[in-house]
């Protein structure tokens, strides 16, 4: 398998990210071990998680999908084979970026990984009100101190991204060498229209989110019926199922079949030839789930399959 270097950094990754939303909400711990050695061993090598994941579910409070992860890593003894990106800044325990909060929460993040560095740190949202210098300066120490080996951003406009990068330049400070946006093939202008260009000329990673859509580009969700297959998901997806998002999920459908694919195999392969993504993140429930998903890494589609993806999905 072909890796790709993530920005500018020494990082070399394979064309799909795991999504560790799912360690600890939909998942329990010995499922999230079969994922994880399931998607290793089959070349992949980027596990996304974030200290916030998954306070959302019932019972919990946050820092379990890095738990979860860190008891895989110390029982499978796969820490080199794997990077571990994680975030900061949404969780309540540690929200924000100033350099205070930044160094407290890495410091419960390494112990709940069990790892004495991270590959890939996250400033998961914005903070407006720290100056870009001092976050990015915090990030720095812990690249100097070996528990960082390189930074990324996540739901960054492009004004305020395009400043990060000028920062680190002006004051000599690591950059953000990748970003994580929200992008598949029924959201598309917020990410096309200006984060895009931005990435292609500065040379940034994107491993972007919700890369099938909350499940609607798997093909699962085609009527109002078909939402209460999944009370996660279904409230998710209703907002695309529309002519337009039905227009998109019949394309699907046209190239799969041609290449004996599934739909979710055939979105995520455009993503995956989309130009300046390095990886899109997605999860899988189980091990099937999962090889699904990683398929997609093989399929090649033609110039017309893309074009006519890309026709099916203008406006979105």
């Amino acid at each position: 398998m072909q890796l790709r270097q993530l920005g500018r950094s020494t990082l070399s990754v394979a064309p799909l990210a795991f999504g560790g939303n799912v360690f600890g909400w939909s998942v329990d711990e010995q499922r999230s071990f079969e994922l994880l050695d399931a998607f290793v061993d089959a070349g992949f090598n980027l596990v996304d998680t974030a200290d916030v994941y998954s306070a959302w579910a019932p019972g919990n409070r946050g820092g379990e999908s890095e738990t979860i992860i860190g008891k895989w890593l110390k029982r499978s003894g796969k820490r080199d084979k794997v990077l571990i990106a994680t975030k900061v800044a949404k969780w309540v325990e540690h929200r924000g970026l100033s350099p205070m909060n930044i160094r407290q929460a890495i410091e419960g993040s390494l112990q709940r990984l069990q790892t004495d560095y991270i590959d890939l740190y996250q400033a998961h949202a914005d903070d407006a009100t720290v100056p870009l210098s001092e976050t990015l300066g915090a990030f720095a120490k812990l690249i100097e101190e070996g528990k960082v080996r390189v930074i990324g951003a996540s739901n960054y406009g492009a004004d305020r991204f395009a400043e990060a990068l000028k920062v680190s330049q002006e004051h000599n400070l690591p950059r953000y060498e990748s970003l994580q946006p929200e992008y598949n093939l029924v959201s598309r202008a917020g990410y096309e229209r200006e984060l895009e260009p931005l990435i292609r000329e500065e040379n940034v990673g994107v491993i972007n989110y919700y890369a099938l859509a909350s499940g609607f580009l798997s093909g699962k969700y085609r009527s109002e019926a078909d939402l209460a297959k999944s009370s996660v998901r279904g409230g998710s997806v209703k907002k695309y199922l529309n002519p337009q998002g039905l227009k998109v999920l019949a394309v699907l459908d046209k190239i799969a079949a041609a290449h004996k694919a599934k739909p979710s195999q055939v979105a995520l392969a455009w993503l995956i030839a989309r130009p300046g993504i390095t990886a899109p993140i997605a999860s899988a429930t189980s091990v099937e789930q999962l090889r699904e998903l990683i398929g997609a890494a093989e399929l090649s589609l033609t110039q017309d399959e893309i074009s006519a993806l890309n026709e099916a999905s203008i406006g979105f």
